[in-house]
């Protein structure tokens, strides 16, 4: 197994994917692909994406199970390559959901 790769997502829109083998996120349609991190992108993803969430979940991937294509971007040359899956995220290609709740100071953060 590759090294995983993470995507955040709100449980009320992961559960809209349950009963299917595949998950798309709610931006994949416009912007044609999934926003995913590396592990020491999750944190300022949380922190820059997903302030004032209370709970969410982190999708744990292995890379080497999806049929999408991925590609590492630096969108907005910053210097720092993100990971985009070019279609849906085969749901076998997960490893684990893993719950983030806020502290108390409503922070998320792995």
């Amino acid at each position: 197994m590759e090294t995983p790769i993470y995507h955040i997502v709100n449980p009320i829109w992961w559960e809209t994917f349950l009963n299917k083998n595949y998950y798309e996120s709610e931006t994949l349609t416009e912007e044609n692909f999934i926003h995913l991190s590396t592990l020491e992108q999750v944190n300022g993803t949380l922190a820059n994406y997903f302030k004032g969430s209370k709970r969410l979940f982190l999708l744990h991937i292995d890379a080497s199970k999806l049929t999408s294509n991925l590609v590492y971007e630096d969108l907005f040359d910053t210097g720092i390559a993100f990971p985009h899956l070019y279609g849906r995220l085969n749901k076998d290609a997960i490893i684990e959901v893993q719950e983030l709740l806020a502290d108390g100071d409503g922070v998320l953060k792995v």
